[in-house]
């Protein structure tokens, strides 16, 4: 299966899930993969597995694809979209890759790694959305939301995301479609 594929199936059930237990609720999900060579890598199990990823990462390009999920009371339907981005990482050393491992750092995000993470500083460079890869890309999001006229106050966003290359495609990587019905 895609990476993109995925992340967007596991964004569609998180959103589904919840969508199921809230029928009144407007929910928005999204589920993070990172794609490397061929493989999906997802959150870390243990230790040594999230020691194995970041091996792998370590000093090279790599995809960070997040599925974006939103389930509206009215269709009970998913809208999916997803974002890409492409990620350089430094050459970080071993000692390095252990202290985060000790600080808990790896277990809850794909990859095993965070780009905002302070104690293992693992990413050398971003082309594209950087909320994408911290878990939601914004202006995706936003193109999601817009059919529901949810606007983007944007005096509350960050600069950096003002700035976004997603934000001046207009979310292009969006795509949005209809993904599933809710189950009764």
């Amino acid at each position: 299966m895609r990476p993109e594929t995925q992340a967007r199936r596991l964004a569609t059930a998180k959103a589904l899930e919840v969508a199921g237990d809230h029928p009144d609720a407007l929910v928005l999900a999204a589920d993070t993969v990172v794609a490397y060579r061929g493989e999906v890598l997802g959150k870390p199990a243990d230790a040594a597995e999230a020691r194995d990823m970041l091996r792998k990462l370590r000093g090279r390009q790599h995809r960070v694809i997040t599925g974006v999920a939103l389930v509206t009371p009215e269709s009970k339907r998913a809208r999916v979209a997803h974002a890409v981005s492409r990620v350089s990482m430094r050459t970080y050393t071993d000692m390095e890759i252990d202290a985060a491992i000790a600080a808990g750092v790896p277990f809850d995000k794909a990859g095993g790694y965070g780009i905002q993470d302070p104690v293992l500083r693992p990413v050398k460079a971003c082309d594209g959305c950087i909320c994408n890869v911290m878990g939601l890309p914004l202006w995706t999001a936003a193109e999601l939301l817009k059919p529901t006229g949810c606007e983007t106050d944007t005096r509350a966003i960050p600069e950096r995301c003002l700035a976004c290359p997603a934000r001046s495609a207009g979310a292009a990587t969006a795509q949005p479609r209809d993904s599933g019905i809710l189950g009764s």
